[in-house]
């Protein structure tokens, strides 16, 4: 089975993003695309799971986190799970504050938890890329 890939441009329409974010991100290594060197200069395309980084990071950029943070959760997502990109197998993730650490820990969504940590005023963002998907989906569709 042949893999899709998409132009920068398509990429951008596709996920929501401008193409001066995939630039930055492309060259601060947040979402790296296949590059291709031709004759005349060079050809960048972003796979399925390419979009799917990139809609995370602009979701996550959108839920008020910093560039910063927002990059290494992605970073850190790809760390705990590589194949957690692959389109069609999003799962449901969490951002709890910890207090008494004063940092951000990325963990599987669990509902209790949640509930208990919003309970002691702490903040929680749902990180559910099972939804990302599904909206990736019907924009390719």
């Amino acid at each position: 089975m042949q893999e899709t890939f998409f132009t920068s441009k398509q990429a951008a329409e596709i996920t929501g993003c401008t193409l001066r974010q995939l630039q930055y991100w492309r060259e601060k290594g947040v979402v790296v695309p296949v590059i291709g060197e031709t004759g005349t200069g060079r050809s960048i395309y972003y796979s399925k799971p390419n979009l799917m980084e990139l809609a995370a990071m602009l979701y996550f950029l959108s839920m008020g986190l910093s560039f910063d943070i927002a990059s290494t959760t992605l970073k850190t997502l790809r760390d705990k799970e590589p194949e957690l990109f692959e389109f069609g197998k999003g799962s449901r993730w969490m951002i709890l504050f910890e207090g008494h650490k004063r940092s951000l820990n990325l963990v599987v969504y669990d509902r209790e938890q949640a509930i208990a940590s919003l309970d002691e005023g702490k903040p929680v963002i749902p990180v559910w890329l099972d939804v990302i998907h599904q909206q990736l989906t019907k924009k390719l569709a």
